[in-house]
């Protein structure tokens, strides 16, 4: 790892403070970009972000257990610390990142973690009302798992700004509304989705797919696209001042349900802060439209959780 010696790689929680005590003596903004790891360009395009707001930029890798159900792809979820590490040294040209947090498990739960809930010790984080629906629904301890570990994170770099991607659209709102409750110092900053050529949002998971499903997965932004072509036409050509939400929700199924093998879990309206359900969509307010759609895997039977958004005006 010659090419990234420039690059402190920090193991615990004790050198990351100290890193970040010299920026504070220095009088330096710290950017970070907090992420489970198997890189892709969605990553890089936010450490960029961070590199151009920032005197230095902080990105950590670390699986969360606390986020995976216990039937959950947690031990099949892609490490590739060495390509990460390998990426991280070498995509950015005129300014490198400065540290890389890596923690062990034992670092960031100092209890341990078990995946059962109803066995788990310690302190744990749960943002009420923007957790619980959407994503939430199927995956009922993602958010609170999602919620303590950023937590942990923000009291641990203390960054000046933090860098998500709009991908997690709900993932976004629970942070948040995570460091306005909890009056942290932090700038959450929410930069848009990067995409493959053919539209799909990238994401680590992209990795279990096939190129032929990737290509047919292009249909869930299609869809979406349906969707807000369908808004926009009835706000701006037909001067409606609303949209009935089930229209849109309508166009963007039908389209998605001409890929037989998929099956959609949901697809959602949502109230940009709240996440509330929406009704209608009103310009002005706008709305999130986000959906969740199971594709098949490669060479197995299992199928893998792709989610998108768009975001309405």
């Amino acid at each position: 790892m010659t090419s990234s010696s420039k690059i402190q790689i920090l193991r615990t929680v004790q050198q990351v403070r100290q890193w970040r005590h010299q920026s504070l003596i220095n009088n330096q903004s710290v950017g970070f970009v907090p992420t489970m790891g198997a890189l892709h360009q969605g990553h890089c395009s936010l450490v960029a972000q961070s590199l151009k707001e920032n005197d230095k930029t902080i990105v950590s890798i670390f699986v969360n257990p606390s986020q995976f159900a216990p039937h959950e792809d947690l031990n099949n979820y892609p490490r590739t610390l060495d390509r990460d590490l390998e990426i991280l040294s070498n995509q950015f040209k005129n300014k490198s990142i400065d540290a890389i947090f890596v923690p062990k498990i034992s670092e960031m739960y100092p209890n341990g973690i078990v995946l059962e809930v109803d066995k788990q010790r310690g302190t744990f984080v749960t943002v009420h009302g923007s957790s619980e629906q959407l994503e939430g629904v199927t995956r009922p301890q993602f958010f609170r798992g999602v919620a303590t570990i950023v937590t942990k994170l923000l009291n641990i770099v203390q960054p000046t700004r933090v860098y998500f991607g709009q991908k997690d659209a709900q993932q976004c709102v629970v942070i948040k509304n995570l460091v306005k409750d909890l009056i942290i110092p932090t700038e959450v900053r929410v930069m848009p989705t990067l995409r493959e050529s053919n539209g799909l949002a990238m994401s680590s998971r992209n990795e279990y797919l096939s190129k032929e499903i990737k290509d047919k997965s292009s249909i869930i932004y299609k869809a979406l696209c349906n969707g807000e072509n369908y808004y926009n036409d009835k706000i701006i050509n037909h001067n409606q001042n609303s949209v009935d939400s089930k229209k849109i929700i309508k166009e963007i199924y039908d389209l998605i349900k001409q890929e037989p093998d998929f099956d959609i879990e949901y697809i959602a309206v949502s109230h940009p802060e709240t996440l509330e359900d929406l009704d209608q969509v009103t310009p002005g307010l706008g709305a999130i439209v986000s959906c969740a759609v199971k594709v098949p895997k490669e060479n197995s039977n299992e199928k893998a959780r792709l989610i998108d958004n768009i975001i309405l005006q």
